[in-house]
């Protein structure tokens, strides 16, 4: 009987790891004193922007962060702790915590990890800023085409003065 719970607690921790490595984000909250609709609101928000959110103990969300060198992290499991895990986009998970936290202030953003760093509740917040990838991808593709419309510009105005001085000449030798 030990060796069936010290296997499904193993289990339970790879499970975690597995979520921690593949997901471009995570934000640890303390969701204490939300009532069952606003746990299926935040539930839903989460999900239709593709996060995983679960509810794990404190003790196997700790031994899956010491196992992936992530120590620190466990200062922030305190308390009743949830982790929505960003598997699509690094901005989504603390975009939608923030959010609901800001009309609903029983939900507590504990902290975040980003590309393995560990960010504190202002990281978070300060990553739910961010404008979406597409948006991010669309103002640097924008920020390279602003120089190359203005190459072609000079480019053009410098056709344009010889073709006018060329046809002030063809003129002249007309006339």
């Amino acid at each position: 009987m030990k060796e069936q719970t010290l296997q499904a607690k193993s289990q339970i921790v790879e499970e975690i790891k597995e979520k921690i490595s593949s997901s471009q984000s995570l934000v640890l909250v303390d969701y204490r004193g939300l009532n069952v609709a606003e746990l299926t609101e935040l539930r839903k928000r989460y999900r239709e922007a593709g996060v995983d959110y679960k509810v794990y103990k404190n003790t196997m969300m700790s031994f899956a962060f010491k196992d992936l060198g992530l120590e620190e992290f466990e200062d922030y499991l305190k308390g009743p702790s949830a982790v929505a895990f960003s598997l699509n986009d690094p901005v989504s998970a603390a975009k939608i915590t923030t959010e609901f936290a800001k009309t609903n202030d029983k939900l507590k953003i504990k902290a975040g990890i980003v590309d393995g760093k560990i960010i504190d509740e202002n990281g978070v917040k300060s990553l739910a800023e961010l404008p979406p990838r597409e948006v991010l991808i669309a103002q640097v593709l924008g920020g390279f085409n602003s120089p190359i419309q203005g190459f072609a510009n000079v480019l053009q105005g410098t056709i344009r003065g010889l073709a006018i001085a060329l046809n002030a000449i063809a003129e002249q030798k007309t006339a």
